[in-house]
């Protein structure tokens, strides 16, 4: 077993030895240059994610619910709170880039202190309420696991010399997937999680939505979709856009997706694994929720609500390029999809639906700080469903919420049509 993955059946201490261990692996490659800087204010740097994941244990199950814990430095209550307002003062978030001290080893010697305290904490044996905010810790950390290779792979291609995370593997051609509609008959349906194993608030309360007949397209879009978009001038044709988002194409230049550059005659795409050429059998990413909307309208059909692709997802197999197996790019269909199943459904991009993220009916916001996690930020983003190659294969599901603004386009976000 490698540091990427958990051993299944795990008990609540291996869980956290493997997810803690995952978040180092994927810092190891990176120097402590690397590791200090903010790119951009909506990226933070690997140390800041190293600690503020150790900073969640520290505040809300240790500081608790572990009496004879001594916190590691008690300046790091302000350096690492994120936006819990509740807990109190926080360092500015565009400003995360400035914390030159404390240093990376005393950054990875506070995981290590962290660490040695959870695993004695949880050899005691915790109720099932201590339990469960335990796990709420390790999907938090997976989400930052996330994040750390979404903002390393912003701030490499910020560098002149645009330099690999780690080396290039080797991709077999492939082929164009096979592309049709798949049908479903609507209906009454229920969404939002149900039965047992972990979910986020924002994925409840299970309830009941009408939906239309109405078709998902079998893949997502891919490359060299996206390439005959871009030939037929759909960056250059405001009827395609929505109004904010032709705003943004003009104020930000945008021309093709996030990290494409034309060179030597072709599309070539930045990735963690140096400058390739466009793969056009591979599903497109890094694009924002503005473009994905404008493709839908110019290849005549529309982005589909959550619901719809909840509801045709569940069908769905599970596998898929995740985090876990080190292929940091998405990849082109593999196999033939079954009749009727959509096709990577799951892993390679996170798929921009239509629907605002909003609550869903009955929600509402856990007591205490821990409240803060989703409910606040129901506000102006659109829901992005499916995971990616950047995500944890044991952190998704069907009934994940993910959320970010129109216009954001660092993450690995693509699309999937429907009509």
């Amino acid at each position: 077993m490698d540091a990427m993955s958990e051993p299944p059946n795990a008990s609540p201490g291996e869980r956290y030895r493997a997810v803690r261990a995952c978040t180092c692996a994927l810092a190891a490659p990176l120097s402590a240059e690397d590791c200090a800087i903010q790119s951009m204010p909506d990226a933070s740097p690997v140390k800041w994610h190293l600690a503020h994941t150790s900073w969640f244990f520290e505040t809300f199950v240790l500081a608790p619910h572990a009496p004879r814990y001594r916190p590691f430095d008690p300046a790091y209550r302000v350096l690492y709170n994120s936006y819990y307002h509740a807990v109190g003062e926080r360092h500015p978030r565009p400003q995360r880039g400035l914390l030159s001290r404390p240093g990376l080893d005393e950054i990875r010697a506070y995981r290590r202190h962290v660490d040695g305290a959870m695993l004695d904490l949880l050899a005691e044996g915790l109720d099932a309420e201590r339990l469960a905010l335990v796990e709420l810790g390790l999907q938090h950390e997976q989400q930052h696991q996330e994040l750390i290779l979404t903002d390393v792979k912003h701030l490499l291609s910020c560098h002149p010399l645009r330099p690999a995370y780690q080396p290039p593997g080797t991709h077999p051609l492939a082929k164009v997937p096979a592309w049709a509609w798949l049908g479903f008959d609507g209906g009454l349906q229920e969404i939002g999680h149900a039965g047992p194993g972990f979910c986020f608030d924002n994925e409840l309360p299970r309830h009941r939505v009408w939906l239309e007949p109405f078709q998902l397209a079998s893949h997502p879009v891919t490359q060299g979709e996206f390439v005959r978009f871009i030939e037929d001038d759909g960056y250059r044709r405001p009827e395609l856009w929505l109004s904010a988002g032709w705003d943004q194409v003009l104020a930000q230049g945008w021309q093709a997706p996030g990290y494409w550059r034309w060179r030597d005659d072709r599309w070539h795409v930045f990735t963690l694994h140096g400058t390739e050429p466009v793969e056009p059998a591979a599903p497109v990413c890094h694009v924002s929720f503005f473009e994905a909307e404008a493709f839908a309208r110019w290849a005549g059909a529309r982005l589909p609500t959550e619901a719809e692709w909840e509801l045709a997802a569940r069908a769905a197999p599970r596998g898929g390029n995740f985090l876990d197996g080190g292929v940091f790019h998405p990849q082109p269909a593999r196999e033939t999809p079954v009749p009727g199943q959509l096709a990577q459904a799951f892993g390679d991009v996170w798929e921009w639906t239509r629907s605002d993220y909003g609550p869903y009916p009955g929600f509402r916001t856990a007591s205490g700080a821990v409240g803060e996690y989703n409910g606040k930020f129901m506000c102006n983003q659109y829901v992005l469903r499916g995971g990616s190659c950047a995500t944890p294969a044991s952190h998704i599901r069907a009934s994940y919420r993910n959320f970010f603004p129109p216009e954001a386009r660092w993450q690995f976000s693509g699309l999937r049509l429907a009509r």
